[in-house]
């Protein structure tokens, strides 16, 4: 992407918003998918875990859920294979059983470009919060090693901090509230368009990356502001959006 093109994003973002000025000092950022290559797992363990309770669904869908929350997740699939609502003992339990499914599978790697990315965010003095519709313990504990000094723990939104899950804004809005930030000095980095969507409805710069099978048109519909096909590319264009 152009310096052009980059400042053309830009200011489609202002006048979409009615913003005065693009001045980022926050990134909120997703996990799955966007920091860490998880996503192949997890979409195999949901289709493990609900094919078994006799759920009809393929494993491709669970790739549009990303960034809802597990407990949604789980009424969503209940309420549509069952024609009814799934209690909260059967959000836990199932959960539980999900997450299981997904540890028994090999680590995942950390997504090619990602440590640059939030390097170059450490570099340029950039709060850097977590904001993932995830609860996994497994994956949370993984990041102080895979990006030190990445994710403070006192800047971090997980499903176990919100009532609405993504697409609603509130995980990027109470993200924006831990960086003491105005929605356009934050940018938001997303592979999903649930995610996506929760990011522009918040009003936040939002950048999405094609990590995994979702085309970009979806992400594009999904309110996106930049749409890369790579980390790596977003790590190369990132100096050049932080200094516009």
């Amino acid at each position: 992407m152009t310096e052009q093109e980059i400042q053309d994003s830009i200011d489609r973002y202002l006048l979409h918003h009615g913003f005065d000025a693009f001045n980022p000092r926050a990134a909120l950022i997703d996990m799955d998918g966007t920091l860490l290559d998880s996503m192949k797992w997890h979409t195999r363990a949901w289709h493990r875990m609900m094919t078994e309770l006799g759920v009809e669904c393929t494993r491709d869908e669970f790739y549009l859920y990303e960034g809802m929350t597990g407990a949604a997740t789980i009424a969503l699939l209940i309420k549509r294979a069952f024609g009814r609502e799934a209690t909260d003992e059967e959000k836990r339990e199932l959960y539980a059983r999900k997450t299981g499914y997904f540890n028994e599978y090999p680590r995942v790697e950390t997504v090619p470009g990602a440590t640059r990315m939030v390097s170059c965010l450490m570099d340029h003095g950039i709060t850097r919060v977590l904001v993932t519709g995830s609860g996994q313990p497994s994956n949370l504990a993984r990041l102080d090693d895979d990006f030190p000094g990445g994710f403070p723990h006192n800047l971090r939104i997980t499903s176990r901090d919100v009532k609405f899950g993504k697409p609603h804004p509130e995980p990027y809005l109470k993200g924006m509230a831990l960086a003491k930030s105005e929605p356009w000095e934050c940018i938001v980095i997303e592979n999903a368009p649930l995610g996506v969507e929760a990011g522009a409805r918040a009003g936040a710069f939002t950048i999405a990356v094609t990590t995994g099978p979702i085309p970009p048109e979806e992400l594009w519909k999904a309110g996106a502001d930049m749409v890369f096909p790579s980390m790596e590319q977003l790590a190369d264009a990132l100096p050049v959006i932080l200094n516009r």
